[in-house]
């Protein structure tokens, strides 16, 4: 029998690790010894060792405290099932790690004639030249990093601008750049812009886009760098949303 943190150490993990996986039902707790100490077992150590090992493959938590009560036969499944996503994850970020290479030494593929037939549109309908130039770089980065969702996710905005009401939204957030974050205008305009998406979207999420998808943090973050106005939208209206 074994102190925790000989466990820990044992298994590769930290204690508070060990403690997270009796507190969510991943590893029972086991009897404590006169001193009032944890003591364990082999059996922890190798129920342990199997809840780091899914736990890696990334695994959610509360689907390995399932497979706890799991037959050997539905165990094994459950492998082979993990294994195939897991090979899937890294042929994708093998095909990713390929594009940044790419985008890092400079050899980007040209965007498709409509992206940028779209964005000579965008300085007719009243955009600035920040705007434009920031666009472009924006799908140079998504067509770069993530071309199978990049297409979808274009018509999706090109059909958002192409409302005027809604591109009037886009206008107003192009113009406010240059506002004080705490300007009322700020306000107003998250107000307007999370009422427009909640009535084209609902709960969705765009097209093109799934939870896996870097885009949204890739396209945001991006934007938010360039003005402290556009970052207050951007939290304005996250919070809207999620309200």
């Amino acid at each position: 029998m074994i102190t925790i943190g000989r466990l820990a150490r044992y298994v590769g993990v930290s204690i508070k690790t060990i403690r997270v996986y009796h507190d969510k039902g991943l590893l029972p707790e086991p009897n404590r010894d006169a001193s009032g100490y944890r003591r364990y077992g082999a059996n922890d150590a190798i129920d342990l060792i199997k809840i780091r090992t899914l736990a890696e493959a990334g695994v959610p938590l509360a689907r390995i405290r399932d497979l706890r009560s799991a037959t050997d036969e539905e165990f094994q499944q459950a492998l082979r099932e993990f294994e195939n996503e897991l090979t899937d994850r890294i042929r994708d970020l093998r095909a990713t790690q390929g594009r940044l290479r790419r985008l890092a030494t400079g050899r980007l593929a040209p965007l498709p004639t409509e992206v940028g037939a779209h964005l000579e549109h965008l300085a007719s309908w009243g955009f600035t030249p920040r705007w434009v130039d920031l666009q472009r770089d924006l799908w140079i980065l998504v067509f770069a990093t993530h071309p199978d969702h990049a297409i979808p996710l274009f018509h999706d905005q090109a059909e958002t601008l192409a409302d005027p009401e809604l591109r009037q939204l886009f206008l107003d957030y192009d113009h406010a750049h240059d506002l004080d974050p705490d300007d009322p205008h700020v306000d107003d305009l998250a107000r307007r812009i999370a009422e427009a998406t909640r009535k084209r979207y609902g709960r969705d999420e765009p097209p093109g886009l799934d939870a896996a998808s870097e885009i949204p943090a890739l396209i945001q973050g991006t934007v938010n760098a360039s003005s402290p106005a556009w970052q207050r939208l951007d939290t304005l209206i996250r919070a809207q949303l999620d309200a």
